[in-house]
């Protein structure tokens, strides 16, 4: 499986596998090739239709050499292309939506059997992600969809119109999903939703967000709390002292600012100002002041000036962002942007781009430098570093979210989803480093989450072989493009 695109899009992806390994699917062994590939894919990203019909290309290849593999194009961008995408790619198996995912098992069976594409699109959600049978990437960190859809209606955005109405699901749900994550080995949760902090409207209840993050800090077992990404606009004083007295929140805040300009944010119908949201950074560091706080933003976004941008860059330096997703406006077309009159053209673009990357840069540097010497709490990861084994060192994110690489000494065993208390040892723009002074190394300490990726190996090492009955169809499980 192959998924482009953002956290959203991984949950699904971990939704998908799920349905299809629950259908008698299982996951291909690395270097064979699948029985099916699934493609999960974005449309919000820049040059999202290149980067699914680039794939398909490559794809056309492997399906005339091997005529019984089945290809699925799902989420984002094939619940706004639909057909068309069969029509320029008909060796395309299936094509499913948004709100359908949980059909791509029936859908891959009707197309082998009536030996033609099938194309679902629906424009309503069908079942709640959630409630669908998941495959997890990891044993102890799991996705939690808390609501699907957005009620914005923000210029640059195609989301609201591919994903629909905010939905929220009912408090009792969501704790209960991740009580069942907990008990499965998890210690850390992330809420999601396209505008997390909303949570509630469906039903109501204005404070229901808060309220949410109190009652996930009460499940035992459970160690660390995050949630992306909240809207400035509905960001209340409510939710900042939830994650400031309850200790598993994490002192981390991702917040979309999107432009510093408040004429451009009016453009992009963001119902904020810049005031409002260096006033929410302010009263956040006031109740959590070693939160790790970052962004994104969008350069040149149409009609944006010289003097716009600058406010942007000001705002940069003034929020110390820890770190930000910086993009270039490019044209969705379906959104209000793409007909807006004066398009920055791309060259201009290009280097205001570049002169925010660098301050940006030069921030985040300046910030990690503040934590040399400083101690850590990582939570070991896989798939985090990838130069670790050349270096010998682990990788995992601290408690603020920072990337943290961790010198381990030879011979010492520190499993995926144990904590190790690091000093801080160096730092990078992008990450910190904690290279241990003696023999001994950094304490660790052995969690629940370790043992469970534990039973995770042995168990993936029992697992059936050819011989031991009919095999089952394989399928390339989730790894998420970071080049999307």
């Amino acid at each position: 499986m192959r998924t482009f695109g953002c956290q959203m899009n991984v949950h699904d992806s971990e939704r998908m596998a799920g349905s299809l390994e629950a259908a008698g699917f299982h996951e291909a062994a690395a270097g064979d090739l699948a029985d099916v590939i699934v493609i999960n894919t974005c449309a919000v990203r820049e040059n999202a239709d290149n980067k699914l019909y680039g794939t398909l290309g490559h794809l056309a290849e492997k399906k005339r050499e091997h005529p019984g593999l089945q290809i699925a194009v799902g989420g984002c961008l094939a619940q706004k292309d639909q057909s068309t995408i069969v029509e320029r790619a008909p060796w395309v198996d299936v094509v499913f939506g948004t709100h359908n995912m949980g059909s791509l098992p029936t859908l891959l069976e009707r197309s082998r059997h009536n030996q033609q594409a099938e194309v679902e699109i629906l424009e309503a959600l069908e079942v709640f992600p959630s409630t669908l049978p998941t495959k997890r990437e990891n044993t102890y960190s799991g996705w939690v969809s808390i609501s699907v859809g957005c009620n914005n209606t923000c210029t640059f955005c195609i989301v609201p119109s591919l994903r629909g109405k905010e939905k929220d699901r009912r408090p009792g749900e969501i704790l209960q999903e991740i009580q069942a994550l907990v008990a499965d080995g998890a210690t850390e949760v992330t809420l999601l939703g396209q505008n997390v902090n909303t949570y509630g409207v469906e039903f109501g209840d204005k404070q229901a967000f808060g309220k949410l993050l109190r009652a996930a800090g009460e499940i035992d077992g459970l160690e660390r709390i995050r949630f992306t990404s909240p809207h400035p606009a509905a960001f209340t004083d409510d939710v900042i002292d939830a994650m400031a007295e309850t200790p598993a929140v994490m002192p981390q805040l991702h917040m979309p600012l999107q432009s510093g300009s408040d004429s451009v944010l009016k453009a992009m119908r963001r119902s904020y100002r810049s005031t409002k949201y260096l006033g929410i950074l302010e009263r956040v560091r006031e109740r959590i002041p070693h939160a790790a706080i970052t962004t994104d933003i969008i350069v040149g976004f149409p009609g944006e000036t010289e003097d716009d941008f600058q406010d942007t860059m000001n705002v940069v330096r003034e929020a110390r962002f820890a770190s930000a997703f910086t993009f270039q406006y490019s044209i969705r077309p379906g959104t209000p942007a793409a007909e807006m009159p004066d398009q920055v053209p791309k060259e201009v673009v290009q280097e205001r781009f570049e002169r925010l990357v660098a301050l940006q840069d030069e921030m985040s540097w300046e910030e990690n430098k503040k934590l040399i010497g400083s101690d850590v709490q990582v939570l070991v990861a896989t798939g985090e570093g990838k130069k670790d084994q050349s270096t010998e060192r682990l990788s995992g994110r601290a408690e603020d979210g920072r990337l943290v690489h961790v010198g381990v000494p030879a011979g010492h065993t520190v499993r995926p989803g144990d904590v190790i208390t690091a000093t801080v040892s160096d730092a990078k723009p992008f990450y910190l480093i904690a290279d241990p002074t003696t023999p001994e190394g950094f304490p660790v300490r052995r969690t629940r989450a370790g043992d469970a990726w534990d039973r995770a190996q042995a168990e993936s090492c029992g697992a059936p072989t050819a011989a031991d009955g009919p095999k089952p169809v394989s399928l390339g499980l989730p790894v998420l493009r970071q080049d999307s």
